[in-house]
């Protein structure tokens, strides 16, 4: 490798979230981490940066402190349950795609991974809302100028499988 990582973090006070900002603190070719959270992390560590920011909507006011970046996790999201779909995909279609946008603008050699969900329908037709707004989240940030985009779709399910 002949960059450092230079990475945002999104969600880090999530369960996802914490474990990749834990991840990136151990791994030695993460040269610093900028963790955007509406509420603190509660972690400290010498390559953390850490801006409490309560409008993901709007990102003028840290703008300049979210350029020079090579990588993203984007770990924020919200549960479906008792959400109607209107709202759903405001939090999170077109929250994602805001702050997207926004990186991609300016950080052009940017890899941004999203974390999805199991189940995420890719053809944007299925019966279930959740899937449906998750599936066009993904299929739009693979369409913005990143270097690279990826999503991840986890399982969130603590039961043993047998």
């Amino acid at each position: 490798m002949t960059s450092k990582i230079k990475t945002i973090i999104t969600g880090a006070t999530g369960m996802v979230g914490e474990g990749v900002l834990h991840e990136c603190l151990l791994h030695p070719d993460v040269e610093s981490i900028l963790v955007i959270n509406r509420k603190p992390c509660g972690v400290t560590h010498p390559k953390l940066t850490e801006i409490i920011h309560a409008d993901f909507f709007d990102l003028s006011v840290i703008e300049s402190q979210v350029s020079g970046y090579n990588a993203c996790f984007f770990c924020a999201g919200v549960s479906s349950v008792g959400m109607k779909e209107l709202e759903y995909t405001k939090v999170t279609y077109d929250l994602t795609m805001g702050f997207a946008k926004t990186l991609s603008r300016l950080n052009t050699e940017m890899t941004f991974c999203y974390v999805s969900g199991a189940g995420t329908d890719g053809t944007e037709k299925g019966k279930m809302m959740w899937a449906r707004v998750k599936g066009k989240t993904e299929n739009d940030l693979i369409k913005l100028q990143f270097k690279a985009a990826y999503n991840f779709r986890h399982r969130l399910c603590c039961r043993p499988r047998g």
